[in-house]
């Protein structure tokens, strides 16, 4: 349970090392909750956000562990988030077709419809994305 302003909200979470196997260790991480929650419609997304958070955290962080945490915001609604011990802000910039990397938060920011974000820590930042799953027909 994460705690917040109004109560506490339902959330997994899981220390990881820093290193590019852990992604498939968040990724089940995510899924784990999704499927408990009955959200495996935002189920892909949030693996490959969960992936590219985590992607970011090895590049540019420092120490050797991150954290991961998912949380359940309302009813069709999860938080996403990577915690790592560096200070630095992660960048949204526009990746050329040339360039082999540097699309990571091209993609959180299409996948959370433009709902991330930042939170400086004392210690670190936290780097979340929220998605939401849709609930009935699509016209």
């Amino acid at each position: 349970m994460i705690q917040t302003g109004t109560g506490l909200l339902p959330a997994y979470s899981q220390s990881l090392p820093r290193t590019a196997a852990s992604a498939a260790r968040a990724r089940r991480l995510v899924g784990l909750a999704l499927e408990v929650w009955g959200l495996t419609g935002v189920r892909d997304a949030a693996e490959l956000v969960v992936s590219e958070l985590l992607a970011n955290a090895v590049q540019h962080a420092r120490r050797e562990t991150v954290r991961v945490i998912v949380t359940r915001l309302a009813a069709n609604e999860v938080r996403v988030a990577v915690v790592d011990l560096s200070r630095e802000r992660p960048v949204l910039r526009t990746a050329d077709a040339a360039q082999e990397s540097g699309r990571g938060l091209e993609i959180v920011e299409a996948l959370s419809l433009g709902r991330w974000g930042v939170d400086p820590m004392p210690w670190g930042k936290r780097v979340w994305a929220d998605l939401a799953v849709e609930w009935g027909p699509r016209e």
